[in-house]
């Protein structure tokens, strides 16, 4: 058995939602497709896979198992109903972990003319705060989107249309507790390269943005200065604040434990077991081999922070046993 790590695709990133409905419905107006719904009504939850689809899209009527960049949303029976139910979005004290999926766009300003026309609300808009370049918009569980631009704000001034059919899914966003301990561990274990550092020193903290390039390799910067990564998809960011490495006791939420919000990211790999095999012997912490509970076509590797990374069979590389 062998695995090419340069084979692998950061997949999804799944997150819970109250209201399925509202939720597709938002994500559609972010352009995306629903790529895939599986519908577990024994175990009563729903899983709902969205993504960019169009001709222009780089993963355009590829399988789902072959693409990068997709939101899985689950939803659990029942919370649509309940006053009481709201996810954790990661973002607010004592339980931040999960920060924010991340949108690329054509023209910002006109995209979020549109959100905004939409009656979607606004974490922060454009014209909030010294950053100018990027905006985050609330879906309906209140979880950040962030916006970017493909191309300079300063270009795209005075736009104001906008074609959700170039838009891409660019990153999703953890902060980590020790960033050489997770870029070693995402470098060294899951095969990703590093394509960007952002450096905030006089605000303590530093963003890296990591991926897979491809057997071919594919482009990681643009021209655009400010979000250099904006043409990419199925990016991952850690966000490191400095110091929190050197606390014995600080630690993120991982959003499985309660309350439960973020779920997991997800990578394809092109033999599964062989994969999961390459695992076991870097010594990994796991949270369910191949061999455990009854669900065989899945595993789940701990990250350095506690959060879950799926491990699932790209099926356009290998006919496998191990479909889902």
């Amino acid at each position: 058995m062998s695995t090419d790590t340069k084979t692998y695709k950061f997949n999804h990133s799944m997150i819970r939602v109250k209201d399925p409905k509202e939720s597709v419905k938002f994500y559609e107006h972010l352009g995306m497709k629903m790529i895939r719904k599986v519908e577990q009504s024994e175990a009563k939850f729903d899983l709902y896979f969205m993504g960019y689809d169009s001709s222009g899209a780089i993963s355009s009527g590829n399988h789902f198992s072959n693409r990068e960049g997709l939101i899985e949303l689950t939803h659990n029976y029942g919370t649509e109903d309940d006053p009481n139910y709201k996810v954790s979005t990661g973002n607010a004290d004592p339980y931040k972990g999960f920060g924010h999926t991340c949108i690329s766009v054509d023209n910002i300003q006109a995209a979020c003319q549109r959100i905004e026309d939409a009656g979607y609300k606004f974490q922060k808009k454009l014209s909030d705060g010294r950053m100018r370049s990027i905006a985050f918009v609330l879906d309906p569980d209140g979880y950040w989107v962030e916006v970017i631009g493909q191309n300079p704000v300063e270009k795209t001034e005075g736009v104001t249309t906008t074609d959700t059919k170039t838009y891409k899914m660019n990153h999703t966003m953890i902060r980590i507790k020790d960033h050489e301990k997770s870029l070693k561990f995402y470098k060294e274990v899951m095969g990703m390269e590093l394509f960007r550092t952002s450096e905030n020193a006089s605000a303590n903290f530093n963003l890296y943005f990591l991926g897979y390039p491809g057997k071919d390799g594919i482009p990681t910067t643009s021209a655009n200065g400010v979000n250099p990564t904006a043409e990419r998809e199925g990016l991952l960011e850690l966000t490191w604040n400095y110091g929190t490495e050197k606390d014995a006791d600080f630690k993120y939420h991982n959003g499985n434990d309660e309350p439960q919000g973020f779920g997991h990211i997800c990578i394809s790999v092109d033999d599964l077991d062989a994969a999961c095999k390459r695992f076991e012997d870097l010594g990994v912490n796991w949270k369910k081999r191949l061999t455990d509970g009854r669900m065989k076509s899945v595993a789940f590797v701990l990250d350095p922070d506690n959060y879950w990374i799926e491990v699932i069979q790209n099926e356009n590389l290998k006919e496998s046993q191990h479909k889902i």
